[in-house]
Formats: C-alpha cells, structure tokens, sequence
C-alpha cells in the first residue's frame, strides 16, 4: 500500500492543511504575550508602577504557565488538540481583553497570571501533534516553520503597538488599553475556526487517502524510540526531561529578556511611539529568515549539538556587542543579529526530546521541558527592568543575557553527547 503513496507529496498536503492554522494561532498567542512590552511605555505611568513592579507583573504570566502546562499537555493527550485548542485560543482571548481594564496593580497581576494558566499546553501541545503527523527527519523544519510565525507576530505586534498607543483618548479608553483589547479579539474570532478545521489526528482528517494514513502510521510506528514509552506522570520524573528543562531555561530567557525590552531600548534612542514600532519590525524579519535558515541548513548536512551552541554564542556576543559598540544604530544592529541567532537555535533543540520520547510520555515531556525552560522568561522579565534600576543603563541587562547564554551554550555542548545526542540530533 505504502509503494502507491509519494510521501513527499503526502506530507505536502500535511503541511498546506495544518501549518497555516497553527501558525496563525501562534503568531496571535505570541502577540498577546508580547503585548506588554508595548502597553508598558504608557501603563506604567497609568498604574503608578516602578520598571520592576510591573516587570513582576509582566512575568508572572509565565509562573501561571509552569505551573499549569504539563497537566493541560495531558488534557490535550485525551481530549484531542481540536478541543484544548479551541478552549485554549478563547479563554487567553478574553483575557487579554480583560487587561485592557485594569484598574490596578493587583489586577494586573492577577490577569497576567490567568493568561498564563489559559495558554499553558499551547506550545508544547502543538509540539506534540507535530510528533503526531510528521517523521523525526522533518520535525525540526517543521518547528522552524511554526516558530516563524512568532517572529512575525513580533514584527506585527511591532507595527500596531506603536500605533495603537497614538489612540490614546479614543473612545475614552488610553492607548495602552487599545493594545489589550484590539489583540485580544482576533484568538476569539478564530476559535470557532480550529474547532471547525483542526483535526487532532491524521486518522480524523477526510483529506488523507487511507493509504496516506497508512503510510504515515507505518512509517511513525518503524521509528519510535524502543522500549515501554512511559507513562504521562512518569516524564515528570524523567531525568532526560528534567536535564533538558534546566538546559532549556537560557533559549527563553535571552529570547524573552530581549523582546521585553527591546522597546524600552529603542525608545531611549529618542524614537516616537509609530517610529518605535516600525524600527522594531527589522530585527524579527531578520529572525524570520534565520529560523528557516537553520532548521534547513541541519537538516542537510545533519544537525548537531553545534546548531544549538553555536546560534547561542552568536546571541551572547551581539548582546556583549550592543553594550560596548558606540552608537545608536550600531548596538541596534548587533541586536538585531543577537535576536536572530537566539530564536533559531530552538527548532533543532526541540527535534531531540521529539526523538527521545513517545506517546502521552512524550506530550507530558514536552510540556515539563516548556514549562520549566520558561521559567527564564518569567526570570527575564523581572531581572532585566532590576538591572536597569541597579545600573541606571537600558543596555546593561544585555551583558546578563550574554553571560546566561554562554554558559547555556558550553553546557549543551558537554551534556547533549550523554543523552546519545552527539554528531547528529536526529
């Protein structure tokens, strides 16, 4: 049966059917994360915050999602992705809506906290669905892929932060409130659209031939890890999940140190609010190109522990460069390369837990090293504005950034080799 089918052609029609939907969710979910960074030039001052009081305040969006990613990662192992998506996609709709009311710190906290715990299982679900519909030779590009829409959430979410903050008035509501409620509406919009479109399995979707299902089982089933694949509770136990977590954390909070703040940097330059968000837009085209570079160039000529440490030290020196170069458009420029090298050092790092784990083990995993690895965000956004107040300079926590991605980047080069994760990761 397998002989009739072209797997080329077959996992061409996976990738028109299913990537533009998930991309699309994730280019709103990273919007609506992002979306603070820009909220935050006016609501400081609207809530009477210091750059650390609501740098907490920022953060605490990924203690909810630490805390509540692995058991939503099992729901979704249950329930299907069409269904935890959907509810997913409805519930940080709304309340990214609800932040555009906050009355005061406390219900900031709170609210981005709750957005935390609606997201959570989002990434690392769709993570795991890949794992579901795709070989391991594919899933690194495949990430790369969905991980672009990131970047270009970061470049929209550039355009219309700057622009939404000029309403400011309108309607009687401020210009950062404009930033909550027009990103909040769209994930709302389209959740009935996942649940009409998404199938949670290749087995539910009508636009596969049974002999492309079949070949697709057959050939997903020849190359899953030997062995019991685990149970969901027994990844939260998993030394290599565990292992991979704490390496994790320094991918998250160079790439969310830097995005945070990057506005807050460019408005130090002197840039009006609309110049501000279309001077942002530059450096997430250039990580757009490099999270298709990379994943392309591994998956030719074979990826290896180099494709994540080496991307990792590209970033630490764009940082070290941003705070010693003179000039303005200099150090945004070695920015600019510093976002580029840490955003595309991801895709290949999540093909290796892809191949090592399986199963409801593997979504459980997948959600542990998410959940735990973005702890550097939270980490980020709260040690970031801390050293701008020790240090009195915008550009100083860029230095701290490097110092955890290199370190970062020299331990995946000594630990990946033990996880059977040498020359090649998969």
């Amino acid at each position: 049966m397998s002989n009739a089918v072209s797997p080329q052609a077959t996992l061409a029609k996976i990738s028109r059917r299913l990537m533009p939907l998930l991309c699309t969710m994730y280019l709103l979910a990273y919007i609506d994360r992002q979306n603070v960074s820009y909220a935050k030039l006016q609501m400081v001052d609207a809530l009477g915050l210091s750059e650390a009081a609501y740098g907490l305040g920022a953060s605490l969006f990924f203690l909810g999602y630490f805390l509540f990613e692995a058991p939503a990662n099992m729901i979704l192992a249950r329930v299907g992705a069409r269904v935890w998506f959907t509810r997913i996609m409805l519930t940080w709709g709304l309340i990214t809506i609800a932040l555009g009311y906050t009355q005061s710190p406390t219900m900031f906290y709170v609210l981005r906290f709750l957005l935390g715990v609606a997201e959570a299982g989002f990434f690392p679900g769709v993570l795991y669905l890949l794992t579901l519909w795709y070989p391991q030779a594919h899933r690194a590009r495949m990430v790369g892929l969905f991980m672009i829409a990131s970047a270009f959430a970061n470049a929209v979410g550039s355009l219309i932060g700057g622009a939404l903050l000029e309403l400011d008035g309108l309607a009687g509501l401020a210009g950062w409130q404009w930033v909550f409620i027009a990103t909040g509406l769209p994930p709302v919009l389209l959740a009935p659209v996942v649940l009409w479109k998404l199938p949670s399995t290749p087995a539910a979707a009508n636009w596969l031939s049974a002999a492309e299902k079949q070949w697709l089982s057959t050939t997903l089933t020849a190359e899953a890890p030997a062995g019991d694949p685990g149970s969901a509770w027994r990844a939260l136990t998993d030394p290599r999940v565990l292992l991979l977590s704490i390496l994790y954390f320094a991918m998250p909070l160079g790439a969310y140190g830097l995005s945070y703040w990057l506005p807050t940097i460019v408005k130090e330059f002197g840039a009006s609010n609309i110049q501000n968000g279309l001077i942002n837009v530059i450096p997430w085209i250039l990580v757009a190109v490099a999270l298709w570079a990379v994943p392309r160039h591994a998956a030719r000529w074979g990826a290896s522990r180099w494709h994540i440490a080496a991307p990792m030290l590209v970033a630490a020196a764009g940082f070290l460069a941003s705070v010693a170069l003179p000039g303005g458009p200099l150090k945004f420029a070695c920015l600019c390369i510093a976002a580029a090298a840490i955003f595309s050092a991801q895709p290949v790092f999540w093909s290796v837990p892809q191949g090592l784990l399986r199963g409801a083990h593997a979504a459980a995993g997948l959600a542990v090293i998410n959940s735990v690895g973005n702890l550097g965000g939270f980490a980020a956004q709260n040690a970031v504005p801390m050293v701008r107040d020790y240090t009195g300079s915008t550009l100083a926590p860029m230095a701290m950034l490097a110092g955890v991605l290199t370190v970062g980047a020299l331990a995946f080069l000594i630990v990946l080799p033990r996880l059977g994760v040498g020359r090649r990761t998969g």
